[in-house]
């Protein structure tokens, strides 16, 4: 699907994981963790890569469960007991993206998922958000530097930003690209 395709849909991927796009490896399998709408697991579906759309309510992509390169799996990622290698093998992935999203026991796991080669793309909400709206717990927002920090020593960081942004709507922001090595 092209650019405009999925911009009349208003499904347009974040620019940050557009950015990432060419950075995957071709063919390689995605994973759209806490997927919503599976916006950023569409447009790498369309880009010829298999996907997993994981999400606790998987009704917005049921619409995809028939396609051999879609693999849709309701989870509820903060269940008591819930084990994320289930969903998040270690190494299983080409790129493990996660946007809007934050739940810390399970970052480990979103971590050690990026196989060889692979990357991380994440962007959430960060500290300083609260003044805006929502997310305004501080639960739910990462602290300045707490992705780098995530990363340190397993995950090269190919770009990192924090700070405010004004699209689609004011907020605080924080997003980090990573590789692991091959």
């Amino acid at each position: 699907m092209s650019h405009s395709a999925f911009h009349a849909a208003g499904a347009m991927p974040e620019p940050w994981v557009l950015r990432a796009t060419p950075l995957v490896p071709p063919g390689g399998h995605v994973i759209d963790v806490a997927c919503g709408t599976g916006r950023h697991g569409r447009w790498f579906l369309a880009n010829d890569h298999p996907v997993t759309f994981v999400d606790r309510d998987t009704s917005a992509v049921e619409d995809l469960a028939g396609r051999a390169s879609a693999r849709v799996v309701a989870a509820d990622l903060e269940a008591p007991g819930f084990d994320p290698a289930t969903v998040l093998p270690p190494g299983g992935f080409a790129a493990v993206i996660v946007v809007n999203y934050l739940w810390r026991p399970l970052l480990p796991a979103i971590i050690a998922a990026v196989g060889p080669g692979g990357l991380l793309v994440y962007q959430t909400f960060a500290a300083g958000n609260e003044r805006f709206g929502k997310p305004s717990n501080p639960d739910f927002l990462l602290q300045p530097g707490e992705l780098l920090e995530a990363v340190r020593g397993t995950l090269q960081v190919l770009a990192y930003e924090h700070g405010e942004g004004l699209l689609p709507r004011p907020a605080v922001i924080q997003r980090i690209l990573a590789r692991k090595g091959a």
